[in-house]
């Protein structure tokens, strides 16, 4: 067991042969299959794993009720990840997704590796979802 660290994380990413960068915040992140997911460390001690997926379809604004109406859907049949919309600056909608571990007590490499490789997979499943939805059939007016 060690304590979660940057090294480990990039440890469980190169072990899979993952893409990754490092941006200016010190924030390591990937694109896979067009969706932005980062692997943030929260929590006082940095002991808490995110994997947040950005993903890459955006929507209008007057879509956000639709995009609920998704998100309750997905949030209700899948187990990860956790998905719901967030409005950007620039007024345009997104759906981000969520796989949230606490390894407080440390982890060990195999441990992280089939959290991140949790949240990857299922962050693409949930692009896929997404891409389905932006290109089926017209909305009613």
């Amino acid at each position: 067991m060690q304590p979660l660290s940057n090294d480990l994380i990039k440890a469980a990413l190169d072990q899979r042969g993952f893409s990754y960068f490092v941006d200016a915040d010190g924030d390591i992140a990937g694109n896979f299959q067009g969706n932005l997911i980062y692997f943030f460390r929260l929590g006082q001690r940095q002991e808490i794993l995110q994997v947040r997926a950005m993903m890459q379809h955006v929507f209008a604004v007057d879509d956000v009720p639709r995009l609920y109406e998704f998100c309750n859907t997905w949030n209700r049949d899948q187990l990860w990840p956790k998905a719901y919309v967030q409005v950007t600056d620039d007024g345009q909608a997104i759906v981000v997704g969520e796989v949230t571990t606490d390894w407080e007590h440390g982890a060990t490499l195999q441990q992280l590796d089939q959290v991140i490789l949790c949240g990857v997979a299922t962050g693409c499943r949930l692009g896929e979802a997404l891409g389905e939805l932006k290109s089926g059939p017209p909305r009613s007016a």
